[in-house]
């Protein structure tokens, strides 16, 4: 039975592919050395900022995203349905939404923590976030407020995350509301 011609280059071509892809992945000592010796010196996938203005810089983005997604999460999951009255006792759909609040006030404090963080980088943010901090790691406790049917747990979220993104307009770091993804909720950020 013949073989066509086709078939027979096919596979004269795989065959010189294979030897070909065999010997250059041969190793001797000199060149596994200096690959390794390569890899080891290679720098971190992440840029890392070399002058202070790009510190600084990156201190400005890293706090704005972490503070744009407290702020999107409180007002999408605690002062939303706090407005609506779904906190309060006998409302529909009440526990759930206790559940996605005290996840989003988790969320926030996690976030908020993140950004006073990225803000040491800036000193301007760091002057401006100081007088928050007490205010910040009050929030620790409010997620179990929100399970009670507490409101003014809801406000409380409100008033810091709104003095966040004002000390952060103030030192030129301007915050919007980025609602964060269910993962990104449930995950912690």
């Amino acid at each position: 039975m013949p073989v066509p011609i086709r078939r027979l280059c096919l596979a004269l071509t795989l065959c010189c592919a294979l030897l070909a892809g065999s010997t250059a992945c041969g190793s001797s000592d000199k060149t596994s050395t200096k690959d390794t010796a390569a890899v080891q010196a290679a720098p971190a996938a992440t840029p890392s900022p070399t002058t202070s203005a790009e510190r600084q810089k990156f201190a400005k983005a890293r706090f704005v995203a972490n503070a744009g997604l407290a702020a999107g999460a409180t007002y999408q999951w605690i002062v939303k349905p706090w407005k609506a009255g779904k906190f309060k006792k006998g409302a529909h759909g009440r526990k759930a939404t206790l559940v996605k609040a005290g996840l989003a006030g988790a969320f926030t404090y996690n976030r908020l923590k993140a950004a006073v963080r990225n803000a040491q980088g800036d000193p301007l943010l760091s002057k401006a976030l100081v007088p928050l901090n007490s205010a910040i790691e009050g929030l620790k406790n409010l997620p179990a407020k929100l399970r009670s049917g507490d409101g003014s747990a809801a406000a409380s979220f409100n008033d810091v995350v709104n003095k966040v993104k004002d000390a952060g307009a103030g030192a030129g770091a301007p915050v919007k509301n980025e609602v964060p993804s269910a993962s990104q909720l449930s995950g912690g950020g």
